[in-house]
C-alpha cells in the first residue's frame, strides 16, 4: 500500500484521531502499516497503527482491539459520528493508553477511576429513551361541572400521530424555548379522554373538559427528546483471572437536592459460575441471589445530587469453556415525586354555575409520580 493511499484512508475512516498524525507520519520513514479489518459492518471504522520499526504484530493487532474496547465502553459503537463527537475525549484516552509509543496500562475499569468524562453517543433505535405518561385525574365533583387544565407555557406537539382532536401541530414559533428562558417539553403523540374538548388547547394550552365520575386517564403522551434521566448508573467491571471478577456500581441522582427518590432497586447480573459473592455497600442494602444470578441493591431513599456505589468481588469456579460472558446489563427501579419529562401543571379550575358553587369552594391535589420502566445500562 503507498504512502498517500493510507493517509487517504487514515482522513477517511478514524478523522478525528489521524487527522491530527498526518504531518508526522509525512515526516518518518515507515517500517510497517497495520490496519484492523474486524468486522466493518459492526464498527464503520478500519483502525490503522504505523511502526518505525519492525515489531510484533500480534502484539500490534492485540492492542488495536483493546483501544476498540476502551472506546466502546465509553461511547458506544466506533462509527465516524461518535469519533467526531468525542474527539476529546479520544485524544485523552490514547494520551493514557500509549505512552512515546509504548502501549500502557488498556483496562477499562482502571481508565473510567480517573478519566470520568462521558462520551457523547449517537442516537440509535437502541440507544434511545422514552418516556410514556399519563394524567390522571378522581373526581368526586356534584353536577356538571366545567373544568380547565393548564399546562407547560412552552410545549411543542408534532404533528404527527396526534389523536382525540385536531389543530396540535407546530405548538409555537420559539421550539427551542431559548427566548423565553423556560424549557421546553416536546411532545412526540398525545390522547386525550373523549370528554375534552380542544377547541382552545393550540393557543392556551389549556384543556377544557367536564369530567365523568370517579376515575379516569384524562390524558396520554410521549416524549423522546431533551429527556433528563433522574438517575445514573456507572458500572466498572474487572475481571481478575478466570476465578474472580471485581465489580463497582456508582449510582448519582441527578435531580433537585429537596426531593427524594424513593422504592430504588438496582439488579447487577453475575456469572453462572458464579461460586460466592463479597459486598460492600454505602447505602441501603445488598443481597446476592443465586436463583436469580445477580446482585440486588435495595435503597428506600436517596435525595437529589447524591452519589453512592456498591462494590462486590465475585468468586468464580473454573469452566472448561473458552466463551467470554456477556455482561448482560445493569436493571434499576425508582420512584421519583415528579415528571421526568419536565410536564408541569400550571393550574386546574372549576366552574359549575346551576349548583351554585365556585372554583375556590373546590379542594384541589396535584401529585407527581415518575416510575421506572425499561431502563437498563450495559455493563
Amino acid at each position: 500500500m503507498g504512502m498517500r493511499a493510507f493517509l487517504l484512508m487514515a482522513s477517511r475512516v478514524w478523522t478525528c484521531v489521524f487527522f491530527l498524525l498526518k504531518k508526522q507520519v509525512r515526516a518518518v520513514n515507515l517500517a510497517s502499516v497495520f490496519i484492523l479489518d474486524n468486522s466493518p459492518g459492526a464498527y464503520r471504522a478500519y483502525p490503522p497503527a504505523v511502526t518505525k520499526q519492525n515489531v510484533n504484530a500480534a502484539m500490534v493487532f492485540e492492542f488495536l482491539l483493546k483501544i476498540i474496547d476502551v472506546m466502546q465502553s465509553y461511547f458506544g459503537k466506533i462509527s465516524e459520528e461518535n469519533i467526531k463527537n468525542n474527539f476529546v475525549l479520544i485524544y485523552e484516552l490514547l494520551d493514557e493508553i500509549l505512552d512515546f509509543g509504548y502501549p500502557q496500562n488498556c483496562d477499562t475499569g482502571v481508565l473510567k477511576t480517573f478519566i470520568t468524562q462521558q462520551g457523547v453517543k449517537s442516537a440509535t433505535k437502541e440507544e434511545q429513551a422514552q418516556i410514556t405518561s399519563q394524567v390522571v385525574m378522581k373526581s368526586y365533583l356534584s353536577g356538571m361541572p366545567e373544568c380547565k387544565f393548564g399546562i407547560n407555557d412552552k410545549i411543542v406537539m408534532e404533528a404527527k400521530g396526534m389523536k382525540g382532536g385536531s389543530g396540535l401541530g407546530g405548538g409555537g414559533d420559539d421550539p427551542t424555548g431559548a427566548r423565553s428562558g423556560k424549557p421546553v417539553v416536546v411532545i412526540d403523540d398525545c390522547q386525550f379522554h373523549q370528554c375534552v374538548k380542544l377547541s382552545k388547547f393550540e393557543t392556551e394550552h389549556a384543556i377544557s373538559f367536564i369530567p365523568p365520575d370517579g376515575e379516569f386517564e384524562l390524558m396520554r403522551y410521549r416524549t423522546t427528546k431533551d429527556i433528563s434521566l433522574p438517575f445514573r448508573v456507572i458500572p466498572l467491571v474487572r475481571e481478575v483471572g478466570r476465578t474472580k471478577m471485581e465489580v463497582k456500581a456508582v449510582l448519582k441522582s441527578n435531580f433537585k437536592p429537596s426531593l427524594l427518590g424513593q422504592k430504588i432497586e438496582v439488579r447487577v447480573p453475575t456469572p453462572l459460575n458464579t461460586a460466592g459473592v463479597q459486598l460492600i455497600c454505602l447505602k441501603g442494602k445488598a443481597k446476592y441471589k443465586a436463583s436469580e444470578n445477580a446482585i440486588v441493591w435495595k435503597i428506600k431513599r436517596m435525595a437529589g445530587m447524591k452519589e453512592t456505589q456498591l462494590s462486590a468481588e465475585i468468586d468464580l469456579l473454573e469452566t472448561d469453556t473458552k466463551k467470554r460472558w456477556t455482561r448482560p446489563p445493569i436493571s434499576m427501579n425508582f420512584e421519583v415525586p415528579f415528571a421526568p419529562s419536565g410536564f408541569k401543571v400550571r393550574y386546574l379550575k372549576v366552574f359549575e354555575s346551576k349548583l351554585n358553587y365556585s372554583d375556590h369552594d373546590v379542594i384541589k391535589w396535584v401529585r407527581y409520580i415518575g416510575r421506572s420502566g425499561l431502563y437498563e445500562t450495559r455493563c
